[in-house]
């Protein structure tokens, strides 16, 4: 779940989410994605080229994605991590693992710098690009430019955990709706002239990628966040609750007091929370395949 920036970014937000990120992720996309890189291991094979699978993680963060995905994957892999703080690069490269499923080595090489650059040229050879939690932080321009870059390159692209702007929790309060829509507004605020798509990210990389007729499929990925998860429960409130009041400020007395009733529920092991996110799976369609 996206919050506001300083939370998102930090070691510690980012630690205590990974479990909630695992136990979400969308597993239903590992066949098709199995499936393509199969396919394409056994062409490369015929050609006698390397079948090593070149993975980009981008906006890696402490490596969460590839601590689950690469012990997902069949044969050797290389995974480049993407992210501007090099203090991440350096904890995902320490965390990531050593082998895939089959026992295949998995090396990791890290480039700092911004991704929305990124071009069809600079995804030369890669096979996948992932990344979780990234498309709701983009502009639709640089979705669009995304799309393209990765159909450019011919590889596939699995986005984990986009916002899909509804949250449920139980029990109920007069304030969540006020609350959740003020959150989902701040999601699609206008940032040093981005204009971010926030929970519209997901509908607007199916449709960009859908251009350039890539076979696009996009499955649920709640966070659901119960008794055992009372600690994230509460720092995700506070950001929540936070990025809310930031973009009313009228709410901030109400807000105030609708913090501390739900810490409490949190803190009392009451609150049950459902984030509702969305994970996407991009394949490229094969050369001389006709939509």
């Amino acid at each position: 779940m996206n919050t506001t920036e300083e939370p998102r970014y930090t070691p510690e937000w980012l630690e205590l989410r990974e479990g909630a990120d695992a136990a979400a992720r969308a597993t239903a996309s590992l066949e098709p994605l199995h499936r393509h890189l199969a396919k394409r291991s056994a062409e490369r094979k015929k050609l006698g080229q390397d079948r090593t699978l070149v993975v980009r993680d981008l906006g890696c963060g402490t490596g969460s994605m590839g601590r689950w995905l690469a012990p997902r994957l069949d044969g050797p892999q290389h995974w480049i991590l993407h992210d501007k703080d090099p203090g991440l690069l350096d904890l995902a490269v320490a965390r990531m693992p050593a082998e895939a499923a089959d026992g295949s080595p998995v090396t990791v090489a890290t480039e700092q710098g911004d991704i929305a650059a990124l071009t069809a040229a600079d995804l030369a050879g890669t096979t996948l690009v992932t990344a979780s939690a990234l498309l709701d932080l983009l502009t639709r321009e640089e979705v669009d430019a995304l799309a393209t870059a990765c159909t450019g390159a011919g590889c596939a692209a699995l986005f984990a955990l986009s916002v899909a702007g509804l949250v449920e929790l139980a029990p109920p309060d007069p304030l969540d709706a006020t609350i959740g829509a003020s959150f989902d507004a701040h999601q699609r605020r206008t940032e040093h002239g981005r204009r971010l798509l926030g929970p519209d990210a997901v509908p607007a990389t199916e449709e960009a990628f859908a251009r350039h007729d890539a076979t696009v499929f996009t499955y649920a990925a709640p966070w659901r966040l119960a008794a055992a998860e009372s600690v994230l429960t509460a720092q995700w409130l506070r950001g929540w609750v936070g990025a809310a009041r930031e973009q009313r400020p009228d709410l901030a007395p109400r807000a105030h007091a609708y913090l501390r009733r739900r810490l409490a529920e949190a803190a009392a092991r009451e609150l049950r929370v459902v984030v509702h996110h969305h994970d996407l799976l991009a394949l490229p369609r094969p050369a001389g395949e006709t939509p």
